[in-house]
């Protein structure tokens, strides 16, 4: 109930503050107007940020998730939830895709599909260093469906997710801990949660590993991705199928 009057508080402050900035922007100077409009987008920013973070951890608190592993979570506090927003803005700076999932404040990286997502984050020494987004089909729109549609898959499959924001700090050849521990929360959550089709659009050239999962099928090839000029593929994956390969990597079951 707190967090659900806060918002409304919240919500008339901006609507205030919008009705007197255009009431008083045809009196005011064209600099001091931009100032304004800056302040009203810096402002509007940080509602949407809290809008996200409350539903974010709402929404990972709601799930089913019975991980043992003590470096593996979801995100249940802001505070987590801010650090792997940091961690998906610095890495995807540096590789140059801030173009196709750009900040959106700067040196935070969120969007609106958060709201509805996993956050599972890999932490060892009190420091974040990997992080996967699972996106669930509340709303019958992924992401990648603005590239190639799933609409054919939603009549088979009753709950489909997408995966989103895959992010290691340090990303060397091989399997790292980071990516086992990951993928690995993704089966378990899609276990606990009754998902039965993974999607994920990745470039082409990360296939050969993905393709040892099990259960990996090629939906469709793309010359790219958005803002990303690279060769890509959309992937199903039924968590189902998993390969003997996939249980003693990435579940230990030998």
């Amino acid at each position: 109930m707190i967090n659900v009057n806060r918002n409304i508080a919240i919500k008339q402050l901006q609507e205030l503050v919008e009705v007197n900035f255009k009431n008083n922007l045809n009196y005011m100077s064209e600099d001091f107007n931009n100032k304004q409009k800056q302040a009203l987008e810096m402002f509007q920013q940080r509602i949407f940020l809290e809008e996200v973070i409350d539903n974010t951890i709402s929404f990972n608190k709601s799930l089913n998730w019975n991980n043992t592993n003590k470096f593996l979570n979801l995100t249940k506090t802001a505070e987590d939830l801010i650090d792997v927003f940091k961690l998906r803005s610095n890495v995807y700076s540096k590789i140059g895709y801030n173009n196709e999932f750009p900040d959106m404040i700067e040196n935070l990286n969120f969007d609106y599909y958060d709201k509805d997502s996993a956050i599972i984050y890999y932490k060892n020494n009190n420091k974040i260093t990997g992080t996967i987004k699972v996106i669930f089909d509340n709303d019958n729109f992924l992401p990648s469906d603005e590239k190639y549609s799933f609409d054919y898959l939603r009549k088979d499959y009753k709950k489909l997710v997408e995966l989103s924001r895959f992010i290691i700090s340090n990303d060397k050849n091989g399997l790292n801990l980071e990516f086992k521990y990951l993928f690995s929360g993704v089966y378990q959550l899609s276990m606990n949660n009754n998902i039965d089709l993974i999607l994920s659009a990745l470039k082409q050239e990360h296939y050969k590993m993905y393709s040892k999962f099990g259960g990996i099928k090629i939906e469709a090839e793309l010359g790219g991705y958005g803002n990303i000029n690279l060769p890509a593929l959309v992937l199903s994956w039924n968590p189902l199928e998993i390969s003997n390969f996939f249980k003693k990597v990435f579940l230990n079951n030998h």
